[in-house]
């Protein structure tokens, strides 16, 4: 059967015009979904009573199960979500004063290999539908109305999703924009392009089309300033080196819209106040707001936490070099909820090196 929660407006609308009817039922069909929170057709009192009965007959409105959730003490949530056999993948609320960040999944497990990211050891299965990934939106915003959670006045809990979760979303890219779409359609959630950022660890090809089809924030998984070290530390640099990458990002920015570097400090790997120095070079005429992320240690990784005070060393250079940065906060620790530590359960089908790394 198919899943309605697969389409975008102009999908839905184009869905019931085969099936005889006028497009304004996907507008219709969307609020009930995507608004209302109302997964059964017999609900939908502003559908003819045949129409419902033939919905009932062909599609689904199918959400993936909530396996396990966990609230952190700082109030950041984590749901693990059962998909097919035996994966499931995992999504993070971050609740703060003025917002509500949701952090969504795009993948189960991840091809790229960056070594210091547990989603990346447990490996790659395959690429989430959209309808696993707006249900991730779905379920968390539901959720949390639920349990009384509201950061806007339109009674919205959810104001921020970031495409920072399990993969690389721009590998599975029409899954993922199709997925945006809803995000920020009116008759969705109603989410400004602002207010929705994709991270990718610099997959230039699909950076540029994304520009041009969906632009919404984006932000650049980095880590290292230099292509041996990058080379390294996020091994999709072998085919992307960074002089396309920055090339890439400086055309996205055009705009005057600032790009984030994600910056993941690793002691004594790329911390020093010469990598910082070859950092802000790099970025030079760039508008970049630079996040320095605490590594997040996970079981068996290699790498260790940088100091606070070498952190603030760092981010003091980048300053007096004129580039907006900030420390993140690490939020969700203590249930493994923050950045670099979303693993989720993963039946790795692909056994490395993944062809997308090859020449």
């Amino acid at each position: 059967m198919l899943n309605l929660l697969d389409f975008d407006r102009q999908g839905l609308s184009e869905f019931f015009v085969k099936l005889g009817e006028k497009p304004f039922r996907a507008t219709q069909v969307m609020k009930w979904i995507h608004q209302e929170g109302v997964l059964d057709f017999d609900a939908m009192t502003n559908l003819s009573k045949a129409l419902r009965q033939k919905l009932k007959e062909i599609a689904c409105i199918s959400l993936p199960q909530v396996q396990t959730t966990q609230v952190s003490q700082d109030g950041t949530y984590k749901w693990l979500l059962k998909l097919d056999g035996e994966n499931a993948v995992e999504m993070v609320f971050i609740p703060e004063d003025d917002r509500g960040t949701l952090c969504i999944s795009s993948q189960v497990g991840c091809a790229l290999d960056c070594r210091f990211c547990a989603t990346a050891q447990q490996g790659f299965n395959r690429n989430l539908s959209t309808a696993e990934i707006i249900a991730q939106l779905w379920l968390a915003e539901h959720s949390l109305r639920a349990d009384g959670y509201q950061v806007e006045k339109q009674g919205r809990a959810i104001s921020n999703v970031v495409m920072m979760g399990m993969g690389e979303p721009l590998t599975n890219f029409n899954n993922v924009v199709t997925a945006m779409r809803l995000m920020m359609d009116d008759f969705g959630y109603g989410l400004s392009k602002r207010r929705i950022t994709l991270s990718t660890a610099g997959i230039v090809p699909a950076m540029i089309r994304l520009r041009e089809e969906c632009p919404v924030n984006l932000a650049v998984s980095l880590h290292a300033p230099t292509d041996a070290l990058r080379d390294e530390l996020v091994p999709i640099n072998k085919k992307y080196p960074l002089k396309e990458l920055i090339a890439t990002c400086r055309a996205y920015a055009k705009d005057k819209r600032y790009i984030t570097f994600e910056y993941v400090m690793l002691k004594g790997v790329n911390d020093s106040p010469s990598h910082a120095r070859a950092l802000a070079k790099l970025l030079r005429g760039i508008p970049a707001k630079v996040n320095l992320i605490p590594f997040n240690p996970f079981p068996h990784s290699q790498y260790q936490r940088t100091t606070i005070e070498a952190i603030d060393n760092f981010r003091d250079i980048l300053i007096q070099a004129k580039l907006i940065t900030v420390t993140r906060k690490t939020r969700g620790d203590d249930i493994d909820a923050a950045c670099g530590q979303l693993a989720g359960k993963v039946r790795d089908k692909t056994k490395r090196p993944f062809n997308i790394l090859k020449k």
